[in-house]
C-alpha cells in the first residue's frame, strides 16, 4: 500500500469511526468500521488484509477524543456525516424514518428482490420487515422479484422460491405481484439490443486477467470501438448458445478512466453452460448479471424506492450509467449496514447452513439450532415478533447487531396471554445443574394437584393432575431429607427417608421461609417429552394434560419457557415439542 493510499484510508476510516462512536455513544469498533469503509471505497478491497493495521491507531485516536471533540473534528472533516448523525438523533421515535422523494411519485413501489438459492435465514427477514412495513406506511406496494438469473454460481433452489413466499406471508405481508427474473430473459436481450443501437455496450473476448490489467490502468479493450452491427452479431451468437462460457461477454460502456475501477465497463452478459434448474430457463446460456437485470426490472416495475445493502452501492452507481443511456430516472436508494444476529453458533449464511444440512449436522431448514425463519416459525415466534425487532434496527449504514432477546421479548407480549401453563421435569443426566429427573414416592397428602391454567385468568380453571404413588422432580431440586419444597399446585412436603410427606402450611411459608416452588409430574402418567431446543434436544417427562394439546398449540413449561407442541404423543413416539423462550 502507497503512502497516498494509505492516507486515504486513514481520512475515510478517521471519519467512518467519529461517526460511530457519535451515533453509539460509546467507543469506535475497528469491526464495525471496516464494513462501510470497504462498501463505500472499493478501491480499497484488495488491501482488506493490511487494512486494520492501518486503521487501528485512527480508531484508538478518536477514542481518546471526548464526545465533544469527536463531534467537532467530524464537523471539521466531514459535515455531511454530522447531518446524517443529526438526522438519525431525531428520527429515535421512528427507527425508520421517512422516505424521501415520497411527494414526487404517484404510488410508492418498492421490491423485494430475493436470490432463491435457499429458504431464508433470520437476516434475509430485514428486507420483508421493512419494505412491507413502507408499503404499508405510505399506502404503495411491493412486488416479490426473484432474481435467479445465475443458475451457477447462486444455483436456484426449486423448493425456495415457494419457501420464501411464505415467509413473506408469515411476517405479515402479501407482495402486489410476484416475478421471476429467469422468465424475463427475452426482456433483458432486448434491452441489450436498443443499448447496443445507442453505442452504449460492446461484446468482448479478452480473457479476464487482461481486461482487468487493462481496465485497472485505465485503458480501452480492443473491442471497445466495434461497430454496432458487429456487436449485434455477436450477441446473436451468445443467445444463440454458439460460444463457449467465458468465451465472449457483453460489456456496457462507461468511462474507462472513472476513478473507481469497479465501474469501468462492467459485465452486463455472460455465457452460462450449466443449465438452469427452472425447466422454462433451463435452454438459456446467455445470462444478465443481476446489475443490468436488476436494473432494467426496477424500471419496468415502475419501482420508486430501492432499499440495498451498503455493499451494493456499486450496483446503483453501474446501473445509473444504463439509465442514462435509456433517459430513465433513477429510482431513490436507501443503503444499509448487514445485520448480525447473537445467540447462534450457525453462521448467518444461506450456503454455510446448506453445508451443514447435508453433512447432517443440522436436520433441516427448521433445526432450532438454525438460525432460520422455518426454524423460528416452528419454535412459536410469530412473525410479527420479528418484524417488531427488525424495525428497531432502522436502515443505519453501519452494521448493527440484532439481539435475539428483542424478538423473544416481543414475541413473549404475544403469546404469553394465551398460552396455558404445564408442567415438564426434564431428565438431563449430563446436565450438572439440572441432573436426572429424580422419582420421590409421595406418602400422604391430597389425591391430586390444582396448579391454575394460567396464573392471571382465573376464568380458564385448574389442572388436575392426579399424584399416585410417587412423583418426578428435578434432582437440582429434591430437597435434603428434613427439608421441604412446594409442590407446586399440590402444598408443601418434606422429604423423609421413605419419601415426601404432606406438611399442612400456608403459602406464606414460601416468602418468609424461603421455602422453594418446583414443578413436578406423577411417575405413573407422566408423558415422555422431547423438547428441541437451540442447545440441543432435553428429554424428559410432562403432565397427563399435554396430551389434549394438539399441534402449534403453545405453552409454557412453568420454570423453564414456552414452547410450540410439534408432535402429539402416541404409541410409537413420545410429544415433540419446540422451545421458543423464557
Amino acid at each position: 500500500m502507497d503512502d497516498d493510499l494509505r492516507d486515504r484510508v486513514e481520512r475515510a476510516a478517521e471519519a467512518d469511526a467519529l461517526f460511530n462512536a457519535l451515533k453509539h455513544g460509546g467507543d469506535a469498533q475497528v469491526g464495525a468500521i471496516m464494513g462501510p469503509l470497504m462498501g463505500e471505497n472499493p478501491e480499497f478491497r484488495e488491501y482488506g488484509d493490511e487494512i486494520p493495521a492501518v486503521i487501528g491507531p485512527v480508531v484508538a485516536s478518536v477514542n481518546d477524543r471526548s464526545p465533544a471533540e469527536q463531534r467537532e473534528r467530524l464537523e471539521e472533516i466531514a459535515p455531511d456525516r454530522v447531518a446524517e448523525l443529526d438526522a438519525d438523533d431525531d428520527e429515535d421515535d421512528d427507527p425508520l424514518g421517512d422516505l424521501s422523494g415520497v411527494d414526487a411519485v404517484e404510488e410508492v413501489r418498492l421490491r423485494v428482490a430475493p436470490n432463491p438459492n435457499g429458504p431464508w435465514h433470520i437476516g434475509h427477514a430485514r428486507m420483508a420487515a421493512v419494505v412491507g412495513t413502507y408499503a404499508d406506511r405510505y399506502d404503495g406496494s411491493f412486488i416479490c422479484r426473484f432474481d435467479d438469473t445465475d443458475p451457477e454460481t447462486k444455483r436456484p433452489d426449486l423448493d425456495a422460491y415457494d419457501a420464501i413466499l411464505d415467509a413473506i406471508e408469515y411476517l405479515g405481508f402479501e407482495p402486489a405481484d410476484v416475478i421471476r427474473a429467469s422468465d424475463r430473459v427475452e426482456t433483458y436481450y432486448e434491452h441489450a439490443r436498443r443499448l447496443i443501437d445507442q453505442g452504449g455496450a460492446y461484446t468482448c473476448s479478452c480473457p479476464g486477467e487482461e481486461f482487468s490489467e487493462l481496465k485497472n490502468a485505465g485503458e480501452a479493450c480492443p473491442h471497445r470501438e466495434k461497430a454496432p452491427e458487429t456487436v449485434h452479431e455477436e450477441f446473436d451468437e451468445m443467445v444463440a448458445g454458439e460460444l463457449d462460457s467465458g468465451e465472449m461477454v457483453l460489456r456496457v460502456k462507461t468511462d474507462i478512466t472513472h476513478k473507481n475501477p469497479a465501474l469501468r465497463d462492467w459485465v452486463a452478459f455472460r455465457m452460462i453452460d450449466t443449465p438452469h434448474p427452472r425447466e422454462d430457463a433451463s435452454a438459456y446460456r446467455c445470462w444478465p448479471m443481476l446489475d443490468f437485470q436488476s436494473g432494467i426490472d426496477d424500471h419496468l416495475t415502475e419501482i420508486t424506492h430501492i432499499i440495498r445493502g451498503i455493499d451494493l452501492q456499486d450496483s446503483a452507481k453501474r446501473q445509473q450509467f444504463v439509465y442514462d443511456y435509456f433517459d430513465w430516472e433513477y429510482p431513490e436508494v436507501v443503503h444499509w449496514g448487514h445485520v448480525q444476529v447473537d445467540a447462534y453458533d450457525v453462521p448467518l449464511s444461506t450456503s454455510s447452513i446448506q453445508e451443514l444440512i447435508a453433512a447432517d449436522d443440522l436436520d433441516g431448514w427448521a433445526d432450532p439450532r438454525a438460525p432460520t425463519i422455518a426454524s423460528l416459525r416452528r419454535r412459536g415466534i410469530r412473525g410479527e415478533a420479528i418484524v417488531a425487532a427488525m424495525i428497531e434496527l432502522g436502515t443505519s449504514s453501519s452494521n448493527v447487531d440484532l439481539a435475539m432477546s428483542s424478538v423473544y421479548s416481543a414475541n413473549r407480549d404475544l403469546i404469553d396471554d394465551d398460552a396455558d401453563r404445564a408442567f415438564f421435569v426434564r431428565d438431563a443426566p449430563e446436565d450438572a445443574d439440572i441432573g436426572p429427573a429424580v422419582e420421590v414416592p409421595v406418602l400422604d397428602g391430597p389425591e391430586a394437584g390444582h396448579p391454575p391454567v394460567h396464573p392471571d385468568h382465573e376464568d380458564r380453571g385448574r389442572r388436575v393432575i392426579p399424584v399416585g404413588d410417587a412423583v418426578l422432580v428435578e434432582e437440582r431440586d429434591r430437597p435434603d431429607v428434613g427439608d421441604r419444597v412446594w409442590l407446586k399446585g399440590f402444598g408443601c412436603v418434606r422429604r423423609t427417608a421413605e419419601g415426601f410427606e404432606h406438611v399442612e402450611a400456608e403459602t406464606s411459608v414460601i416468602h418468609d421461609e424461603g421455602v422453594d416452588v418446583i414443578h413436578w409430574v406423577p411417575a405413573d402418567r407422566a408423558v415422555e417429552t422431547r423438547l428441541r431446543t437451540p442447545d440441543g434436544d432435553v428429554t424428559g417427562s410432562a403432565e397427563p394434560g399435554m396430551t389434549a394439546y394438539a399441534p402449534d398449540a403453545m405453552v409454557q413449561f412453568e420454570r423453564i419457557g414456552f414452547a410450540r407442541v410439534d408432535e402429539t404423543a402416541d404409541g410409537d413416539g413420545p410429544l415433540v415439542a419446540y422451545y421458543a423462550h423464557r
